[in-house]
């Protein structure tokens, strides 16, 4: 099994990388909360493992890219289209909580509580970074909204600035919509993303959520 030469020690490494090695650095840098040591770390260890474990990794990544589909009805992730909460005839098709990453989902789920379906806006209004309505699926979650099936829109989103912004808008676009806006009832504390809330928060603050004012 061939493996890359063995470096134990990855805080210091003396004279400048390869540039094949900054670059893949410079890549790994990229990724949520990934910084320049933390990205020095990673390529060190994946370059002491075997090859086959690295093959193992693309392998992966070339397959999530190949496989995942965004489903056209709520902009969740899956390999199906129309994903299979949408495509779910048991789920309870009256109620839409709004959740702003696909990973917000995951965390709504852990409650075991919510049977409804879900629509993701891919992100949250924020003025600072140029994010506007015209960016997210805010127009989509509307034309939802209407349909006579629609009962009730969860605005489920993060404890922000970001987030409460992304809400009172879309409250003012579903003002004149025959449906009921409700949002999260407090407990998960200001600025916790919502992926982030452990379970027993996030079902308490879905099972006494309020009509959103």
């Amino acid at each position: 099994m061939d493996e890359f030469p063995k470096i134990h020690n990855t805080d210091e490494i003396p004279g400048e990388a390869p540039q094949v090695i900054e670059n893949a650095i410079n890549v790994f840098k990229q990724l949520p909360g990934i910084g320049d040591r933390t990205a020095r770390r990673i390529i060190y260890w994946l370059l002491g493992q075997p090859r086959d474990k690295l093959e193992e990794f693309i392998s992966a990544l070339e397959e999530l890219k190949n496989s995942v589909k965004i489903c056209s009805v709520c902009f969740n992730v899956s390999t199906t289209d129309p994903c299979h909460i949408c495509a779910n005839p048991e789920r309870d098709h009256s109620v839409i909580c709004v959740v702003a990453e696909p990973q917000d989902i995951a965390a709504i789920e852990s409650t075991r509580i919510y049977d409804g379906v879900y629509h993701v806006l891919g992100g949250l209004l924020d003025a600072m970074r140029g994010i506007g309505p015209e960016d997210l699926h805010i127009a989509e979650l509307v034309q939802r909204a209407a349909q006579p099936e629609v009962k009730e829109i969860i605005l489920a989103l993060d404890p922000s600035n970001e987030g409460e912004t992304t809400a009172r808008h879309i409250a003012k676009l579903l003002k004149d919509v025959d449906v009921k806006v409700t949002i999260l009832a407090q407990g998960i504390s200001a600025g916790t993303a919502l992926e982030f809330a452990d379970p027993r928060t996030l079902s308490a603050a879905l099972t006494n959520r309020t009509e959103f004012k």
